[in-house]
């Protein structure tokens, strides 16, 4: 019986090639398959990282999204069409694991921090020897371009996503020390109002596609909720304290 595959879920880091670890350099140069999330017709921010470094060799397999927005008319559900999605790319990558060929899916930022990568691992993991490599996420990214240190001594981080109601995330943002907010896109108005309100907005500090080549960092009374990206986030830096 041929040896199996081995899977390694890779995180590539926010956008800059330059941010990507020694680690998972080696393993993406080495491997025989590179998988990578895509949506249709595009070439992808992670394959993008890495198209430098690999052989023409190396198998490329683009696991393209069936569909890119939460918001679907009735009677399609999204959650339904995407875990029909992550069973199929699952299905592909085995199908490479069962005939001995070692795998890197590569992700944006860190594997297991909001990463696509994840639900690969939810469905391979128990069948596959697996090995993850963390990277830099978009957060910490994010904090290093804006030059915003992000806690200081005993304050606390609180990791929030765009997507909670309005109350929760004003609930969230009043009792946190400092905050990064995520997934901010179609739900930026509501966020920038729940910082006016708690008087957050001053602190608050805006950037998308951090490291990237095409980063922009923008005041957040500038933003433009019609055209705030998927990859921006916005950092609320804890209290500066003066050791």
């Amino acid at each position: 019986m041929a040896q199996r595959g081995r899977l390694y879920g890779i995180g590539v880091g926010p956008g800059d090639p330059e941010l990507l670890t020694l680690k998972a350099l080696r393993l993406i140069e080495a491997v025989p398959v590179v998988a990578y999330f895509v949506a249709k017709g595009k070439k992808g921010n992670a394959f993008g990282i890495v198209e430098g470094y690999l052989r023409d060799s190396q198998r490329r397999e683009p696991l393209v999204y069936p569909v890119t927005t939460e918001t679907l008319p009735p009677p399609l559900s999204y959650e339904a069409i995407i875990a029909d999605f992550y069973d199929t790319a699952a299905a592909i990558v085995a199908s490479h694991l069962d005939a001995g060929r070692d795998v890197a899916v590569i992700c944006e930022g860190d594997p297991f921090f909001y990463g696509s990568y994840m639900y690969l691992h939810d469905r391979l993991a128990p069948r596959f020897d697996v090995e993850v490599v963390p990277g830099v996420c978009s957060m910490l990214g994010g904090a290093a371009v804006l030059g915003a240190p992000l806690v200081y001594r005993n304050q606390s981080l609180s990791v929030l996503s765009g997507v909670l109601s309005e109350e929760e995330l004003r609930r969230r943002l009043a009792d946190a020390d400092a905050a990064v907010i995520m997934k901010l896109g179609r739900n930026f108005d509501k966020v920038r109002r729940v910082l006016e309100e708690l008087g957050l907005a001053a602190r608050a500090l805006y950037v998308e596609r951090a490291t990237m080549v095409n980063q922009r960092i923008v005041p957040l009374a500038e933003v433009d909720p019609m055209a705030s990206p998927y990859f921006s986030l916005l950092v609320v830096p804890g209290e500066k304290w003066q050791g």
